[in-house]
């Protein structure tokens, strides 16, 4: 297997300030549990800020959110763009290098590598097309997928959203768009308020609610009879995958109570799906996940089966 690991250190520069969930130390934890000797073969991929950033960022967001966004980022200290989303003087350069590293992801596995995780932040499934919010600066995993459908000329792209939060950006950016499919499962009621089963877009989304204390066991039946059988049909030519693990027993932000087991069980199926349909290419974007040893443990389980080394 050729599984590609992006990640940068400026990534780590997105400063939001003390006691914030969506810290450094996250990816820092991430970096540390892909350093084992499980982990040798991966191929490391450092992502540079794309020469045509601002058309990548405009297949999905606004001039004007765009502009906005910028502008609020601060010479110095931290800038709130909500009660949630704090940015630094460095904002920038993570936020474009994460949308750089998800497109320059989605070119490599097109090319023939099997396929890739990004370990960016900041994340994005929450940022609408007009709209930062929720942690998330600009929707990484939605220009990903609109790069991969304009750029690639795919006619099919499936993202699956496992993220304890429902992606309410990736779902808006693509609800009347059916060439993309986007299925998410996420505790409800909760953060954002969107995210439910009736929700289906132009038949193209599938929202999988699950209450609070949802373990392993229910969450693989609900899969298994649900979004998987779904994906399948649609039969998608690149699975994107936006890789939450704030569904973790233990994440202080939700109330669902998986294990890294149940996140290799996932990662394995969708695997299975995507070497049948579109010849195992997977792109996956790291989202939330905010217990560090829950999320160190999750990310090793989802790399160790997208590279074979289960």
């Amino acid at each position: 297997m050729s599984t590609l690991y992006y990640s940068h250190p400026d990534f780590l520069a997105h400063d939001t300030g003390p006691g914030h969930p969506e810290s450094a130390a996250r990816l820092k934890a991430i970096d540390k549990a892909l350093s084992a000797p499980q982990f040798a073969g991966l191929i490391r991929v450092q992502p540079v800020i794309a020469a045509d950033i601002a058309d990548k960022l405009r297949l999905i967001h606004t001039p004007e959110m765009i502009a906005r966004l910028l502008a609020k980022i601060p010479q110095q200290g931290l800038a709130a763009l909500d009660a949630d989303t704090i940015v630094s003087p460095n904002s920038k350069q993570a936020a474009l290098l994460a949308v750089s590293a998800a497109c320059d992801a989605v070119d490599k596995v097109m090319a023939g590598a099997d396929n890739a995780f990004c370990a960016v932040r900041p994340p994005g499934h929450h940022a609408l097309p007009n709209r930062a919010m929720g942690f998330c600066l600009f929707n990484n995993m939605a220009i990903a997928a609109e790069y991969a459908r304009t750029r690639h000329h795919l006619e099919r792209i499936a993202i699956v959203d496992f993220d304890v939060h429902h992606g309410n950006g990736t779902q808006a950016a693509f609800y009347n768009q059916p060439q993309v499919f986007y299925a998410s499962s996420h505790q409800w009621p909760h953060y954002p308020g969107s995210g439910a089963a009736t929700e289906i877009g132009v038949g193209n989304i599938v929202n999988l609610p699950l209450p609070a204390g949802t373990d392993g066991v229910e969450f693989r039946e609900k899969y298994q009879q649900i979004i998987l059988p779904a994906v399948r049909a649609f039969k998608p030519q690149l699975l994107l995958i936006s890789a939450g693990f704030d569904a973790h027993k233990n994440d202080p932000l939700a109330g669902l109570a998986l294990t890294e087991d149940d996140f290799s069980w996932l990662t394995l199926e969708l695997m299975a799906i995507a070497d049948a349909c579109c010849g195992g290419r997977i792109v996956s974007l790291l989202e939330g996940g905010y217990d560090l040893k829950g999320l160190a443990a999750s990310v090793s389980a989802h790399v160790a089966a997208l590279a074979g080394v289960v």
